[in-house]
């Protein structure tokens, strides 16, 4: 199984220090202990979600497993960390799961047909999704077919104020759009 885990810069997690490799623990209880990492990359951003005080990691979890219903969230007692993600890597694997698991339950840091991006992205999801951001936000752009959820486009882009400008509305096809 692979998941996502974030991180305070330097590996550090709730004054824990992780190295890169495996790490072990005793026990796993989602609700109060383990090492957690999330199934959804864009849970992650619920507990990690200032993009420039945080660090996203790909990561194995093995041992004994826990899972709660709040969100992809489990904690294992053993937690290998392969590699760091750079922001596009980290959405594009956001994505990448969308598409791989259409039917599941959103993230809550996706938004429906439409979003302004906060604390540094946008990811929406809908028939006709549009978002718009600041210089250095990443929209993140989901299309659903109609009726069945699946994903039949992505798209993923750096607000850069020159090709994406800042404060304007953008859809899959990244193509300017006036939003009401």
């Amino acid at each position: 199984m692979i998941a996502y885990k974030g991180f305070h810069p330097g590996l550090i997690c709730m004054g824990y220090q992780y190295v890169m490799g495996l790490n072990t623990t005793a026990e796993a209880n989602c609700a109060h202990n383990g090492f957690h990492c999330a199934e959804d990359p864009l849970d992650c951003l619920s507990y990690y979600k200032d993009l420039d005080d945080s660090e996203y990691y790909l990561v194995r979890p093995g041992g004994d497993i826990d899972e709660d219903e709040r969100d992809s969230k489990i904690a294992c007692t053993e937690l290998t960390i392969i590699k760091k993600l750079e922001r596009v890597e980290f959405f594009l694997h956001a994505l990448a799961y969308m598409v791989d698991h259409p039917g599941r339950k959103w993230s809550g840091n996706v938004c429906q047909d439409q979003g302004m991006a906060m604390h540094g992205y946008a990811v929406v999801r809908g028939a006709d999704p549009v978002a718009s951001g600041k210089k250095g936000d990443i929209l993140a752009f989901a299309k659903e077919a109609p009726g069945s959820g699946n994903i039949l486009q992505i798209a993923l882009v750096r607000v850069d104020g020159k090709e994406i400008k800042s404060d304007t509305w953008y859809d899959v096809n990244l193509k300017e759009r006036k939003v009401k």
